[in-house]
């Protein structure tokens, strides 16, 4: 039960619980309200949102969100832990009698990352090479440095393990913390690194750039997906960023951590960034619950604007004011901005556009009003985006109607009436695989389909295809029957790391293929668009 407290306090801030029964206001670091069950007359019920407790001074009751929601509601703590999980989307069925053994295992997995960043970073106090190029050729402060704890991974293909060894440490908990590579070695070498954090502030994984240029290895390596990190839930810079967004109510997501870096360096302390530009509804649920004012430093290119139209049509759920920065002055990103002049990025901060007015034009950018097949595609996405605003506010949607139908040069009642077309359902395909390899990706692909049916473990960003369920019910019964649910999870997670490299792989075959027709058929526009497309997948990988 403990490991599954601590994954309701991770998810769900004390300020939010205590919100929905008593109003609060901001008082220096803490907020203040009137006691529910006294009758002060100035507020005398405190919250500290950084420590996660609340006391009421006129009824001398406190505690943490288990005991407020058990005061409140009048029920036992099972009761409120069982209220809080289901607001939180934690399952409970995934916490046994192995809790406490699984509470230990990530506790000695925090300890291990713990240890890792402090070795780092005395790795890079030991080396002048190294402390060049993050002082100078980096531009980094030593505040910067210290707070967001950056070190340095030896080129030595073992050093940390090695270390790790020594400090007690076994290579399995190397491996689930996500410390080495497939051949038990260090899996950073050569690199600056940079930790990921949790809201709280513990270690949870590391990012790294390479120092050194090398064709054959990637800019930037990052920790797989773990027990204690998951890509789709984690935002980066979010326990350094948390006061300053509390302070001015508003935040800016931007598409690199280092961007995230240097904005903090340039006084923007309000930035952080997801993983690349995949913004998902957990981490607008992060934001919302500090702050409705989401400021995107998105790149104007094709990724950027996909990544803006998936955020506008979360953001309405949410009930958030959704506005892009794009003003760069040339230069490619936030980080360049910086380097350039950290006051430019300040003044950019506050020169925010609202995002479907972004959008729009860059929509109305890309087709030609002129042509019919231009007016057509522009009608019909400006259609959909301004369909995704709240039915309830009525004259922003009517604002963005009137300003479309004058673009288009059509009458208001026109564009009303214009229906969105929409696509054909695409049939779930299997993905292509590497050559060689297709019967394992297929036994893996059905092998984690089958333990995700099973509902004994959670997965945030897989979607299964479409098998046979009989099939899956099958493998699980002759393969997982006998698993811990401890086991189960950390097989899940190891299968998903496979499927999506072959996945990754089989997307890029299909796009080798579009590229080539589009060769063949001489349709340049298409062949730019698709370039962009593998420049940018290989970016990513």
């Amino acid at each position: 039960m403990q490991d599954a407290k601590e994954e309701i306090r991770a998810r769900l801030p004390i300020e939010d619980v205590v919100g929905q029964y008593i109003e609060l206001k901001r008082a220096g670091r803490s907020l203040k309200g009137h006691s529910p069950w006294g009758t002060d007359r100035t507020p005398s019920f405190m919250v500290s949102p950084d420590k996660g407790i609340w006391h009421d001074f006129s009824s001398n009751k406190g505690g943490d969100i288990f005991s407020f929601v058990m005061e409140m509601e009048g029920c036992s703590f099972r009761e409120a832990v069982e209220k809080l999980a289901q607001q939180a989307g934690v399952e409970l069925g995934r916490y046994s009698a192995d809790d406490r053994k699984q509470a230990q295992r990530r506790q000695r997995l925090y300890d291990v990352l713990e240890l890792a960043t402090k070795y780092y970073q005395f790795c890079l106090t030991k080396n002048k090479a190294v402390m060049q190029y993050v002082f100078y050729q980096r531009n980094l402060n030593k505040s910067t440095v210290e707070d967001f704890r950056v070190g340095y991974a030896p080129k030595s293909g073992r050093a940390l393990v090695d270390f790790l060894k020594k400090r007690g440490y076994s290579a399995r908990e190397m491996e689930d913390a996500g410390l080495v590579n497939r051949f038990g070695g260090d899996l950073f070498k050569g690199r600056m690194t940079i930790p990921l954090m949790d809201a709280t502030g513990k270690v949870i994984g590391f990012t790294a750039r390479i120092i050194e240029k090398d064709e054959n290895a990637p800019k930037y390596l990052n920790t797989p997906e773990t027990i204690l990190y998951n890509k789709g839930r984690h935002v980066f810079g979010f326990s350094q960023a948390r006061d300053a967004i509390r302070r001015s109510d508003f935040v800016v997501v931007v598409e690199g951590n280092m961007d995230v870096i240097s904005s903090h360096q340039a006084g923007v302390r309000q930035a952080v960034a997801t993983a690349g530009t995949a913004m998902t509804e957990n981490h607008l649920k992060s934001f919302s619950r500090m702050t409705k004012d989401i400021r995107l430093a998105y790149d104007g290119d094709e990724a950027g604007i996909r990544a803006a139209e998936r955020a506008i049509s979360m953001a309405s759920k949410f009930g958030i004011y959704l506005s892009v920065i794009d003003d760069y002055h040339g230069c490619k990103d936030a980080d360049e901005l910086i380097q350039k002049d950290p006051k430019l990025w300040q003044e950019a901060v506050e020169s925010y556009r609202p995002a479907l007015e972004w959008l729009l034009e860059k929509y109305e950018t890309k087709y030609n009003l002129r042509t019919e097949r231009g007016f057509q595609e522009y009608c019909n996405i400006a259609k959909k985006l301004i369909n995704e605003i709240d039915p309830k506010d009525t004259a922003l949607r009517e604002r963005y109607e009137r300003i479309v139908s004058e673009r288009l040069g059509i009458s208001l009642e026109a564009f009303r009436a214009k229906e969105v077309e929409t696509p054909e359902p695409k049939r779930l395909k299997k993905p292509n695989v590497a050559a060689g390899s297709g019967e394992a990706v297929s036994r893996a692909e059905k092998n984690l389909a089958a333990i995700v049916q099973s509902g004994k473990v959670e997965l945030a960003d897989f979607e299964p295809m479409d098998f046979n369920k009989d099939e899956l019910v099958l493998i699980f019964e002759e393969r997982y029957a006998a698993y811990k649910t401890v086991e189960l999870q950390r097989e899940a997670e190891e299968l998903l790391v496979k499927v999506k490299k072959e996945r990754r792989e089989g997307e890029r075959r299909e796009l080798e293929a579009e590229i080539q027709a589009a060769e063949t058929a001489g349709d340049e526009e298409k062949l730019r668009e698709l370039m962009l497309k593998m420049s940018k997948m290989l970016r990513e990988k």
